[in-house]
């Protein structure tokens, strides 16, 4: 099975959050170097590449032009945030196949940087088949999450507080991250008493929009065992898309039901044996959402599952987001799959921060969500293993 044909060898997060005077072209390049230099290799070894709709001009032709990749096998699929996990999926079953040896990943935008705050970087939505319909009414993304999260509450008693503590578990991890936007550690009294942004969404339920991205480099396990990195395995992955199924819109749930379920399958795990989880957290209610729908506890059950500190590293059940995530850390380009991946690795490795080191980590699920819960979207589910 494939999942065995593909060792992750090297990761970069660039540090910057604000990329003044770096080209988008300029950021995925430096990404891109710093994980083959991880991996112990450079540039010239990578055959395969695959990015989403953040890499400027025509995507995968124009960053192989400007790296000067010599390669085999492309992939430019965009779902979003998701996409870098896809991706993921997409390289270990192109390594099986034959397709390429050495298959690098990137994420990068400047969106901070050159005020070019268009929600999603890289796509254009003129076009949409929605969008006629959509024109004469002004929704974001906390609008569209808000609905979500008052559904939730509606539906299952979840209330803000518990919300809240999604943040407070993200801010102790962010406390150690020296490349984190928001270090301080916050309260639930903190969140809670934060201005309303669309309710019941405060501020401190809100991701950050933050500049930069990172890298992902996997190769054939021939290539991996003969470098000098610890090496984490692709067990199993899987990835759905949900939208809304002509109006009839159900809000409780999202695609991650199905992409986690084929990753879980695939992987022969149950997410009782994971020990650690990397969720895609562009709001507190998204995190409450995928513990739900990835098995983690009943439906309905998400609020109570995180309250109380039961995400911090060190102290709850289910350590999560140990950088900080895109709650506290960052959210390049507002495309946070990439960073879930690279801190799935480093807990993998040994490599989080002392204080947030998952003792004995061998088994991760690195879970991202493209576009909306509220409207359509996609997932994709990545169960890793330290070889």
């Amino acid at each position: 099975m494939y999942p065995s044909d593909a060792n992750i060898i090297g990761i970069y997060e660039h540090p910057t959050r604000k990329a003044d005077g770096i080209s988008l072209a300029q950021l995925h390049a430096d990404v891109a170097k710093g994980a083959v230099e991880d991996a112990g290799l450079s540039l010239s070894d990578v055959d395969g590449y695959f990015c989403g709709a953040d890499a400027p001009g025509i995507g995968a032709m124009t960053m192989a032009q400007y790296m000067g990749l010599d390669l085999r096998y492309t992939d430019s699929t965009e779902t979003g945030g998701s996409s870098y996990i896809g991706h993921v999926h997409h390289a270990a079953l192109a390594i099986a196949a034959g397709k390429c040896d050495v298959a690098l990943i990137t994420c990068a935008d400047n969106q901070v940087a050159s005020r070019k705050f268009i929600g999603l970087g890289g796509v254009d939505w003129r076009g949409a088949p929605e969008q006629p319909f959509e024109d004469g009414y002004y929704f974001g993304p906390a609008a569209l999450y808000g609905m979500v999260a008052q559904r939730h509450m509606h539906e299952f008693g979840t209330t803000a507080e518990q919300m809240a503590w999604v943040k407070v578990a993200a801010s102790h991890h962010a406390q150690h991250n020296p490349n984190a936007l928001l270090r301080d550690i916050v309260t639930v009294e903190d969140v809670i008493s934060s201005p309303i942004v669309a309710s019941p969404l405060h501020r401190l339920d809100c991701c950050v929009m933050s500049d930069g991205g990172g890298a992902v480099v996997l190769a054939r396990p021939e290539i991996a065992k003969n470098l000098k990195r610890p090496n984490v395995r692709l067990r199993g992955a899987g990835e759905a898309v949900k939208h809304n199924a002509g109006g009839k819109v159900d809000l409780s749930y999202s695609a991650g039901c199905e992409s986690s379920r084929s990753a879980f399958a695939e992987a022969g795990v149950t997410p009782a044996d994971i020990r650690y989880a990397s969720l895609y957290d562009s709001f507190t209610i998204t995190v409450i959402m995928q513990l739900e729908d990835l098995g983690f506890c009943e439906k309905g059950e998400g609020g109570r599952f995180v309250a109380d500190g039961n995400l911090i590293s060190g102290v709850g059940k289910l350590p999560f987001n140990t950088d900080g995530g895109g709650l506290c850390n960052n959210h390049p380009g507002n495309r946070g799959g990439i960073t879930k991946l690279l801190e799935a690795v480093r807990q993998l490795r040994g490599e989080a921060h002392p204080a947030v080191q998952v003792p004995d980590c061998s088994l991760a699920v690195a879970h991202g969500t493209g576009g909306s819960l509220a409207g359509y979207h996609g997932s994709a589910t990545a169960i890793l293993e330290r070889v």
